[in-house]
């Protein structure tokens, strides 16, 4: 009998833990020390409130392991305070696992530089699609479904098209909000904001960033573990494809998030390409990044 109840205790331990599996293994931080005076207790809660609408809510269509799920960080650095009203930036990060390996691959890591929220405390972080209830849940539903496309959009060709088109929804809702960040034209917003990212991802000029996303990881990376030449040889068309993307405009935000990203992990997994290999990478990246050409020369130095 005791091991009866012993069993459907784990059994009932099991299944509510798989009921509170959601989408999101997401670390949330919010930095206020540039406020004076600052309520730390009051940001510790609305950081434990982020964290629970983050992980705790359904995002996605599938149903996820617990081992599927989508690893990224949101840190929100709060710049200055006017009432209710918060200005900052938000510091995001994507990582996916690579096949085969303990390895971890970074897939975005980059900041928005001019948030701005208004948040009460102690109000709930409400949030519904097709609506605009609260200027901090739309910021974040927008980064997470962004998250959400961009991982899927690596693991099969386009297959994060639903989460992009829950971001532009997202996106047009704020159109007339007075909030930075999402609108084509703002003070100090050169081409890299909420719009503009979604610009680059939309426009079917650019289309081979996406292509790229699948081919550079589930062709590239996830093969290396078996086949380490093959997989190098699918990364090169990858940056191939980045080369075709920066022939039609250059210095896109998505190229300039994309190479602040991965240039440390394409320098390390050309060193131990071929001559030809190395000759091509260096080209692609020197064309694509040309602010940063002199690191790629360490693809050529020996490990």
């Amino acid at each position: 009998m005791k091991k009866i109840i012993s069993l459907f205790a784990f059994c009932f331990v099991l299944s509510a833990s798989c009921l509170n599996a959601q989408d999101f293994r997401c670390s949330i931080s919010i930095n206020s020390q540039k406020i004076v005076g600052t309520n730390y207790e009051k940001f510790n809660q609305l950081q434990q409130e982020l964290y629970k609408f983050v992980n705790d809510r359904k995002w996605c269509q599938y149903t996820l392991k617990m081992d599927e799920r989508i690893e990224c960080s949101i840190l929100i650095n709060l710049e200055s305070q006017a009432g209710d009203v918060y200005k900052g930036s938000m510091t995001l990060q994507l990582q996916r696992p690579v096949f085969k390996s303990n390895y971890k691959t970074s897939v975005l890591n980059f900041q928005d530089k001019s948030i701005q929220f208004n948040y009460v405390d102690g109000d709930p972080l409400e949030y519904a699609e097709g609506s605009n209830m609260s200027s901090l849940t739309s910021l974040v539903a927008f980064y997470l479904n962004l998250f959400l496309a961009v991982d899927f959009d690596t693991f099969s060709l386009n297959g994060g098209t639903p989460y992009f088109a829950k971001c532009n929804n997202i996106l047009n809702l704020n159109q007339s909000v007075v909030e930075p960040g999402w609108k084509a034209h703002g003070l100090g917003e050169i081409g890299q904001n909420r719009y503009w990212l979604m610009e680059n991802f939309s426009n079917s000029s650019y289309s081979k960033f996406r292509d790229f996303l699948y081919q550079y990881h589930r062709l590239g990376l996830d093969v290396m573990a078996d086949s380490p030449d093959v997989g190098r040889a699918s990364i090169l068309e990858a940056l191939q494809m980045l080369q075709q993307v920066n022939q039609q405009k250059t210095a896109l935000y998505l190229m300039t998030i994309f190479t602040q990203t991965k240039q440390q992990e394409i320098i390390n997994i050309f060193k131990e390409g071929t001559p030809s290999e190395k000759q091509k990478v260096l080209q692609i990246m020197k064309q694509i990044d040309p602010s940063n050409a002199p690191k790629y020369d360490a693809i050529n130095q020996q490990n």
